[in-house]
């Protein structure tokens, strides 16, 4: 736990940003698929549709694998989990990069999803707890940061690498930084053992908490509104906005780059004033989305609005994630878990939503529009817990595994008394 003077300035232990890094690379293997799929394609005799499957059953691993993987380590040190997570996401990334079969990658795909499912409900709990009550929203947002930086940096320099050496290059690639990653999270996270109370049941009944789901219902609708447009974006921007095809990926640096300011926004507003940031920021993700739909005819609006979207939509991951955490008091790693699994549902529904409706007259603009109402119906769950988060009570782990009350009054968190 850091110092109340390290408290007070404002610093994150740094157990935080080791916990990012690995959120980085766990990103990056999510995302940058994408960008290999003809190379995997080829290389492994499938149809590029068919090699698509990489992406869906890693989601798919995501969504069923992250809180069964809680689950099953939940009586373990949270450090060996980490760093057991690390090592089975090395490996199956050393699997894949040394198979000529299309079913052993794909098998090898669904264990990384694990592993990273794993690694994310274990580590957002470390840092809400090595961050305080205080900074929990904060450390929460370094960490998710990880995975947007992933996007910027890490996606476009595995696409890159790609070209040169194959898709199993950048495969290879992950692998040794995995196994260096679990190298410094042994270093670095605190070996504590888990309480001897906590228990499988201890941690289903904290599901019982409405605003728990009120909160993972606000993940679902946010991430679903954003990515239902991003999916389906580069279309949108070639078609009809006008921007060569050799500039696209400019344009979806600029929207990781507002996804990233819109994590780190989230991060610092969301401790002191949770409701008012992701009320806020959900209100203008739906107004930039239905502003795409006339506005994106113009190169420069369109990138504009791209970077907005991300912006204000973005805001919001942080802010309802350590509040899901904390909402689910003494027994926090299967909502940890779960808030996950709730954005990845947001992925896969929106995604295909998106796709129904750019299949209609709606035409290029479908998406947008998906997204749009996605994001307005967030503010009902937002909403809801504004209304109910004065009037009860809730926990939060703390360090050491002995939990310290806090005010609830989710607009003005207490500082750490530890």
């Amino acid at each position: 736990m850091p110092s109340a003077a390290s408290t007070r300035a404002g610093k994150l232990p740094l157990v935080v940003w080791v916990l990012a890094a690995g959120t980085f690379l766990m990103g990056t293997t999510e995302f940058v698929i994408a960008g290999l799929l003809p190379q995997i394609a080829s290389d492994l005799g499938t149809s590029v549709s068919h090699a698509g499957l990489l992406i869906t059953a890693f989601a798919i691993g995501m969504i069923v694998g992250g809180p069964t993987m809680a689950l099953a380590t939940l009586r373990l040190p949270r450090r060996l989990t980490l760093v057991s997570a690390l090592a089975v996401f090395a490996i199956g990334h050393v699997i894949a990069a040394l198979s000529s079969s299309f079913t052993v990658v794909l098998a090898a795909r669904v264990i990384t999803a694990l592993a990273t499912g794993a690694f994310w409900a274990v580590g957002f709990v470390i840092v809400t707890t090595a961050a305080g009550p205080a900074r929990a929203t904060r450390a929460v947002g370094v960490m998710m940061g990880g995975l947007t930086l992933a996007n910027v940096i890490g996606v476009p320099i595995g696409s890159i690498v790609g070209q040169y050496t194959g898709w199993r290059g950048p495969f290879w690639a992950l692998a040794l930084l995995a196994a260096l990653a679990a190298v410094f999270v042994g270093r670095f996270i605190p070996a504590t053992k888990q309480r001897a109370e906590i228990s499988v049941r201890g941690e289903v009944r904290a599901l019982r908490q409405g605003r728990l789901w009120l909160a993972l219902a606000a993940a679902v609708l946010i991430m679903g509104g954003v990515l239902a447009t991003y999916t389906y974006v580069t279309p949108l921007l070639t078609d009809r906005a006008g921007i060569p095809a050799g500039a696209v990926p400019l344009a979806l640096i600029v929207f990781g780059l507002g996804a990233l300011g819109g994590t780190a926004i989230g991060g610092r507003l969301g401790d002191r004033h949770p409701m008012a940031t992701t009320m806020t920021a959900a209100t203008v993700t739906a107004l930039v989305l239905f502003l795409l739909i006339p506005l994106s005819t113009g190169p420069i609006t369109a990138v504009v609005l791209v970077f907005l979207m991300a912006l204000a939509g973005f805001t919001v991951n942080p802010v309802v994630t350590s509040l899901a955490v904390r909402f689910a008091g003494d027994a926090p790693t299967l909502t940890s878990a779960l808030t996950t699994s709730a954005y990845n549902t947001g992925i896969a529904a929106g995604s295909a939503l998106a796709g129904t409706a750019m299949n209609t007259s709606l035409g290029l603009t479908g998406p947008a529009l998906v997204g749009a109402l996605s994001a307005a119906l967030t503010l009902l769950p937002l909403i809801a817990l504004a209304l109910s988060g004065t009037r009860r009570s809730a926990r939060i782990v703390a360090q050491r595994n002995a939990p310290a009350p806090v005010d609830d009054d989710t607009t003005a968190p207490m500082p750490s008394r530890h």
